[in-house]
């Protein structure tokens, strides 16, 4: 017999272990999206007055769009962070259940458990 599980159903208790490894992964990710940061910033840019090229306007908008990106992720991370700090890690913020382990190790800073996501998704 094959048991169809979600991830939502899987072992949800964070134990001590489990939340120094995911603390050490966001804080990896905040170096990691911290330097991005640092070195699309200091690329150049087209100096002002000069009209660029389509591919230097390219590469520049594929700059800004990572930064973005990177910013929003970073923003995320922080504010897990923050929630371990607090105590509250690992409770989506929907139906303030805990979310799965196995979401949290793939996706450490998640506000929302699975199901909730897939919700959030279905809104859009």
């Amino acid at each position: 017999m094959v048991h169809n599980t979600s991830i939502d159903d899987r072992r949800t208790a964070l134990g001590a272990d489990d939340l120094a490894t995911l603390a050490a992964n966001l804080r990896e990710q905040r170096l990691f999206r911290r330097e991005q940061l640092r070195r699309l910033a200091a690329t150049p840019t087209p100096r002002a007055g000069r009209r660029p090229g389509r591919q230097v306007a390219a590469k520049a908008e594929v700059r800004r769009q990572l930064a973005a990106c990177a910013r929003m992720v970073l923003v995320d991370v922080e504010a897990a962070l923050r929630r371990m700090e607090e105590g509250c890690y690992g409770t989506c913020h929907l139906c303030r259940r805990a979310i799965a382990l196995e979401r949290l190790m793939i996706v450490p800073q998640a506000r929302y458990c699975g199901r909730c996501q897939q919700v959030r998704r279905g809104d859009r």
